[in-house]
């Protein structure tokens, strides 16, 4: 059952809850996903077209969708959006504009809450998808769902807020009003890592605040990235607001930034593609009437500090799951685990004998906790970096890993590594935990902060004074005290950094939805 929600002007919003998530310990969630993996299995080899204007687009062009634990096993063959079909979108997104900005917000927000209704119903097919097409574990794939739902509840509710005009002041004979418009048309490029929650919640920003969206999945993903086409055209939103182009980013990319009617871009994914979007839309181009707005969430190098009264039993289980869950294929993954001497020796034994326990395998069975990486271009760089970490420090563990085709990386840990090594400080986006030695807490804090990213961090201490210090000293986007540091939930841990991880936007917090808008004051003389 969807949150009863009033989009009544007068009436009180209802209090945002995060969805739950599924319990796995439970036999009904377990029948559950195995039934919606089976009847998933049933629509593999389909073809997904291009959603333009709310027609299906047939381009000349596809690109299969594999299995990365199965890479001979298609999923769908994708249509692939050229410059032609990314034009068509933008005009289409162009046309039915006006006529969006001007919808009230209550309205677009009930599509929102639509949305989260029929991911609801779908969840477990949802997450099916999501093990098959980018190889996440059970848990991982209904986690990525929940958040969606959540991004669509809670921005729907935001806009609710925002959407009342403000009163400004207390002149008698003057009324100041304070209120927002949408930006324009919105090219949304997604990740693939966390395939429906980051791109469903982009463009649920972007359309509730009235902007209307051409949208870019990742190749790997993009039958997930379908699935908003399903959802969206069921929740009811208009022709033109919502437009789907998966395609090559080298073909699509820097037309959709570059061209002239795009007002913002709302971008995650990489450090190096990031900034490429940020100096190709700083350009203006002939004809452009905005400039351009990038929203943007980029790459993390993360740390975790074990202090030296840290409870190592509750601690290294956290770490083990910020470092390796999902194959360590998450920007705030923990990369870096810095430990104070004194119990330097007790935790990475500890470590590695769990580390040792997890089974590596198709995600597809749910026994395995660790499955393949995307692509075979990822596993190439896992194992390059491994080399590397190898020169650089000691490996204490690497894992042994399934004897197949598919694209499987091995849990590795390597020790004696300090902030001059690259696997210090380049981002691997995969099963790789670089271990560090330090004498006392404050050396700790620097060498966390010795890279040039800001997204993420963790700190196990008892001590007040340490915590103290790395509220205060520890300058990342989300902080992490006596837990894992990943999985931040959708208005209690909005997410983002700065630096080279960001631009500073929130998603899921207070002030995300206010970068897909323009304010504007209207006064007038009583």
């Amino acid at each position: 059952m969807r949150q009863k929600t009033s989009t009544k002007k007068n009436e009180a919003i209802s209090e945002f809850k995060n969805f739950p998530y599924a319990d796995f310990t439970k036999k009904e969630d377990c029948e559950s996903f195995t039934k919606a993996i089976k009847n998933v299995r049933q629509q593999l080899g389909k073809d997904y077209p291009l959603f333009i204007n709310g027609n299906d687009v047939i381009s000349r062009e596809k690109m299969d969708s594999v299995n990365p634990a199965k890479p001979s096993e298609v999923l769908g063959s994708i249509c692939q959006a050229g410059t032609k079909e990314v034009a068509q979108a933008i005009e289409a997104a162009k046309a039915a504009f006006e006529k969006w900005r001007d919808t009230p917000p209550q309205k677009r927000a009930d599509c929102l809450f639509k949305a989260a209704e029929i991911a609801r119903r779908r969840a477990f097919e949802l997450s099916a998808w999501q093990v098959l097409e980018v190889g996440k574990q059970w848990d991982q794939a209904y986690a990525d769902v929940a958040e969606c739902i959540d991004f669509f509840e809670y921005y729907a509710r935001d806009m609710l807020k925002l959407g009342q005009p403000q009163k400004l002041g207390n002149v008698p004979g003057e009324l100041n009003l304070y209120f927002y418009q949408p930006k324009g048309i919105a090219a949304v490029i997604s990740p693939w890592n966390f395939p429906l929650a980051i791109s469903g919640g982009m463009c649920a920003a972007a359309i509730v605040t009235g902007n209307c969206v051409v949208f870019k999945p990742s190749g790997f993903s993009s039958i997930v990235g379908y699935n908003l086409v399903e959802i969206f055209k069921e929740a009811g939103v208009p022709n033109g607001v919502f437009n789907y182009i998966p395609g090559r980013g080298s073909v699509i990319g820097d037309f959709m930034v570059e061209h002239p009617d795009i007002s913002l871009i709302a971008f995650t994914g990489s450090v190096k593609t990031g900034c490429r979007i940020i100096e190709k839309a700083a350009k203006v181009q002939p004809g452009q009437p905005n400039v351009k707005k990038v929203v943007c969430e980029m790459g993390g190098k993360n740390a975790i500090i074990i202090d030296d009264d840290t409870d190592i039993d509750y601690a290294v289980p956290q770490v083990l799951y910020s470092a390796f869950g999902f194959q360590g294929q998450k920007c705030s993954a923990c990369s870096r685990l810095i430990i104070l001497d004194a119990v330097y020796d007790k935790f990475v034994e500890e470590l590695v004998k769990q580390a040792e326990s997890i089974k590596i395998g198709p995600s597809e069975d749910f026994a395995n906790k660790m499955g393949p990486v995307v692509d075979k271009s990822a596993q190439k760089s896992i194992f390059e970096y491994i080399e590397i970490g190898g020169k650089e420090g000691k490996v204490l563990y690497k894992s042994p890993v399934p004897q197949s085709d598919g694209f499987y990386a091995p849990i590795t840990i390597i020790a004696d590594i300090t902030p001059d090594c690259r696997i210090a400080q380049e981002e691997i986006f995969g099963p790789v935990l670089a271990v560090m030695r330090v004498e006392d807490f404050d050396e700790a804090i620097d060498w966390a902060l010795s890279t040039k990213f800001a997204l993420t961090g963790g700190v196990f201490s008892r001590k007040p004074e340490h915590l103290e210090l790395a509220r205060k000293a520890f300058r990342v986007g989300n902080l992490y005290l006596n837990r894992n540091c990943v999985g931040a939930l959708v208005g209690r841990q909005p997410f983002g950094g700065a630096r080279m991880s960001g631009v500073g936007t929130k998603a899921g917090g207070p002030d995300y939805l206010l970068h897909f808008m323009d304010p504007r004051t209207i006064t007038e003389k009583l």
